[in-house]
């Protein structure tokens, strides 16, 4: 992954209701959820759902498909383990140390 790849996406989680969509997306796993669920879970209007979800799209955290008439928006696992990855390769400069690669990346 590459470092500016990395910056995008820490900035697009740099906001609040950004963080609480893409945590919600990874709780909800595979199956994903759409906006009209995310939104009355999160006690958002749509508008401002579609602007944030726009943004973790733009950053890669985030995919969208088109299932019949709705729209379901998932976590990308593998830009979410790769953004970790990134921050955690050269932990501890080698030595073992608390956090395991394994086990810091989602199995999804």
């Amino acid at each position: 992954m590459e470092q500016d790849d990395v910056i995008r996406a820490l900035a697009a989680l740099a906001h609040p209701l950004r963080l609480q969509v893409f945590r919600a997306l990874v709780v909800a796993g595979p199956s994903g959820m759409t906006p009209g669920v995310m939104s009355e879970g999160l006690g958002t209007v749509p508008t401002t759902l579609s602007f944030h979800l726009k943004e973790l799209m733009s950053a890669g955290l985030v995919t969208q498909e088109r299932v019949s008439r709705h729209l379901v928006y998932r976590a990308a696992y593998d830009q979410m383990n790769g953004v970790i990855g990134f921050l955690t390769e050269n932990c501890c400069a080698g030595e073992s140390c608390a956090v395991q690669p394994e086990s810091a990346r989602c199995g999804c």
